[in-house]
C-alpha cells in the first residue's frame, strides 16, 4: 500500500472513520514472511532482501511466536547514545553483493524492524491467515499484541489520533532523520499498489549553482540537472541533481545552457563524470560541464550529509543571485533529536 504526498498534516476527522497518523520512516520498506521457522524477507516492489540482512532473519525466527506477515521498514541507526539518528548511508551500504562483506557489516552496523501493520497472522503450527481485509484500525491493534513484546531489533512504530501531536513529529521527528509524517485511515482495508495512505513531507528551497547536466537517456535533451554550493573554504561542491522535466523543457534547457557549456580548444563539448557508487555501477555517469554562473532556486525535502537527500524538484531561474552567494549557510538544519525517543 502506497502513500499520495499532501501539503500539510490533514485533520483526524477529515475522512470517515478517522485518521490515524505514524512517523515516515527513511528506510527500505519491507514485507516480513514468517511460515513458523523460516523467514523471507522482500522489498515493496518483491525484490529479495533476505541475503543482506542476516541478523533480521535471526532475530525474527527468534522471536516471532507464530506465522505473520509484517509490512515495516528496515532502518539502521548511528550516533553516540542520546545523540542517535538514521544513518541512510549505512543501510545502502548493507545491499553489497559479497557473502563476506554482508556478514561483517550485519555486525557493524547492524539492522533494525520498525513494523507498522500486519498483513497475515496464524497460530503456532498454521499458515497465516489473510489480513488484508481487515481495518486499518483492527490491523493494528493486532501488531500491537504481537510485535509489542519482542523488543530490539523489533520495533513497533508509534502512532496517535491527535493532529496536534503529528504535526509536532513532523518538526520534532526530522532532527532524528525520519521524512515526514504518514496519515492513515483507520477504517481503511490494506490496498496494495493503491494510494490510499497521505504522506506530508518537509519541503524547503534553496539556491544552488548550475555544475553541469546529463544528457537525458533518449539521447534528446536536458535529463537532470547537477546542482552545487560553495562550503567554508570557498570550493564549489556537488549536492545533488534536480530532474523530471517534461519533453519540450528538455530541448529548452538545451538552448537556455548552451551559452554557458564549457568547450575544448577543438570545440568539442567537456565533459565530467560523478563519482560512482553500487547503484551507478554500469551506468553513464557523464555530464556536460557548464560555467558555474547560472543559480536556480530548487525545493528540497532534506539533507543527507552535504547532499539532497532525494532528487530536487526545479523551481525558477534566480538571473539575480551571484553564484559566489549559494553557500551551505542558507540551508535549514534541523534540531537534532535522539532517535532512541522515537522508537517505541
Amino acid at each position: 500500500m502506497l502513500a499520495k504526498a499532501v501539503d500539510t498534516v490533514p485533520a483526524h476527522d477529515s475522512v470517515e472513520g478517522g485518521l490515524a497518523f505514524e512517523p515516515k520512516w527513511d528506510g527500505f520498506r519491507a514485507i516480513v514472511h514468517f511460515d513458523g521457522s523460516s523467514v523471507e524477507i522482500e522489498s515493496r516492489g518483491s525484490k529479495p532482501l533476505t541475503r543482506y540482512f542476516p541478523e533480521l532473519v535471526e532475530a525474527f525466527a527468534r522471536l516471532l511466536p507464530s506465522p505473520c506477515v509484517i509490512d515495516g521498514e528496515i532502518v539502521v541507526r548511528s550516533g553516540p547514545a542520546g545523540n542517535e539518528r538514521l544513518d541512510w548511508e549505512a543501510l545502502s551500504a548493507r545491499i553489497h553483493p559479497a557473502e563476506s562483506r554482508v556478514r561483517r557489516l550485519a555486525a557493524e552496523t547492524p539492522a533494525m524492524f520498525v513494523a507498522f501493520d500486519l498483513l497475515g497472522l496464524g497460530e503456532p503450527g498454521l499458515d497465516a491467515s489473510s489480513l488484508v481485509d481487515r481495518p486499518f484500525g483492527e490491523r493494528r491493534a493486532a501488531l500491537e499484541e504481537l510485535v509489542a513484546p519482542l523488543g530490539d531489533p523489533v520495533h513497533l512504530t508509534r502512532i496517535t489520533t491527535d493532529t496536534d501531536v503529528a504535526r509536532g513529529w513532523l518538526t520534532e521527528f526530522e532532527g532524528a532523520g525520519l521524512d515526514g509524517v504518514v496519515a492513515k485511515p483507520l477504517a481503511a482495508a490494506y490496498a496494495p499498489g493503491k494510494r490510499i495512505m497521505l504522506k506530508v513531507k518537509h519541503h524547503r528551497t534553496a539556491d544552488v549553482v548550475v555544475l553541469g547536466y546529463r544528457v537525458h537517456k533518449s539521447g534528446v535533451g536536458v535529463g537532470s540537472l547537477l546542482l552545487g554550493l560553495y562550503d567554508d573554504e570557498g570550493e564549489l561542491r556537488n549536492v545533488g541533481g534536480a530532474s523530471a522535466f517534461s519533453d519540450a523543457r528538455r530541448l529548452e534547457l538545451v538552448e537556455e545552457l548552451e551559452p554557458l557549456v564549457q568547450r575544448d580548444d577543438s570545440g568539442e563539448l567537456v565533459k565530467g563524470e560523478t563519482e560512482r557508487s553500487r547503484f551507478s555501477a554500469g551506468k553513464d555517469v557523464s555530464f556536460v560541464r557548464l560555467e558555474p554562473t547560472r543559480v536556480v532556486e530548487v525545493r528540497y525535502d532534506q539533507m543527507e550529509g552535504d547532499r539532497f537527500r532525494h532528487t530536487a524538484q526545479f523551481d525558477r531561474w534566480r538571473p539575480d543571485r551571484d553564484a559566489r552567494s549559494c553557500t551551505f549557510d542558507q540551508l535549514e538544519i534541523p534540531v537534532a533529536y535522539d532517535l532512541s525517543k522515537v522508537l517505541v
